[in-house]
């Protein structure tokens, strides 16, 4: 795939992102995508007036459909700009725009098909973002859960920092996944079970008051639903039960 014929796609999925909107859209490096698609959950703030006014490509929910069901119309959306590499950017500030260029080199080349964002793979960082600790060994973990049930040797399986290609968003069958957060672990767990390869790359964070963060009420639930996720790989991997979501 060659830099002039591939075009780049920076997607948003945001809710109630209007405070974070613009610090974070100044930050994305000039010439690394040929359009940014903002699509806005029925967000209560102005994240939909803001986008307009940056010249995002807008795109508004009626309804609040969830974070997975977000990334749907992001993906979509995308495909059907003929997009050959799809970067998932949330619009809140915690991931750094910065290094974007270098999140979808390994796709560029043909090294992979999914390059995940790490914030683990340099040791300490998510620390020094104010992570909290309970999302740190929470995620530190699932992701040796997760590694275990996939044979791999992930750092990191819950980052929202991720750049897919065209080939992998049109193999795998995301419209199936759920739409609420553990969208992230079904669509990894989508990747391994069709055996494309994925790439990691170290990234920064940032906690801060105006960035988005789901409570701890809903962290307990995606980490069970993460598990449940495991089990039906390896049910369906097996030949046990069959899942919809792993069919081609």
């Amino acid at each position: 795939m060659e830099d002039n014929k591939t075009k780049v796609v920076i997607i948003m999925p945001a809710y109630n992102a209007a405070k974070t909107l613009n610090m974070t859209y100044v930050q994305i490096p000039e010439g690394v995508a040929d359009e940014i698609i903002l699509v806005d959950d029925a967000s209560k703030d102005e994240t939909t007036q803001l986008a307009n006014k940056l010249n995002l490509k807008v795109i508004t929910h009626p309804h609040n459909v969830g974070y997975g069901g977000n990334q749907k119309t992001c993906y979509m959306e995308a495909l059907r700009d003929k997009a050959d590499i799809v970067i998932m950017l949330h619009p809140d500030g915690q991931y750094d725009p910065k290094v974007l260029p270098q999140l979808i080199e390994p796709i560029k080349q043909g090294k992979a098909d999914m390059v995940l964002g790490s914030r683990m793979l340099i040791k300490g960082a998510a620390l020094k973002g104010k992570m909290p600790i309970y999302k740190i060994l929470a995620n530190k973990f699932l992701t040796t859960i997760e590694n275990l049930v996939f044979g791999t040797k992930f750092s990191e399986c819950h980052t929202g920092y991720r750049a897919y290609s065209r080939k992998f968003l049109e193999t795998v069958p995301f419209l199936r996944n759920s739409n609420n957060f553990v969208f992230d672990t079904e669509i990894i767990a989508q990747a391994v079970y069709f055996k494309f390869k994925v790439a990691e790359i170290p990234v920064s964070t940032k906690y801060f008051k105006d960035a988005s963060s789901v409570n701890f009420k809903v962290s307990v639930i995606y980490g069970i639903n993460t598990l449940i996720t495991l089990l039906k790989y390896l049910l369906h991997k097996f030949g046990i039960v069959k899942f919809k979501i792993f069919k081609p």
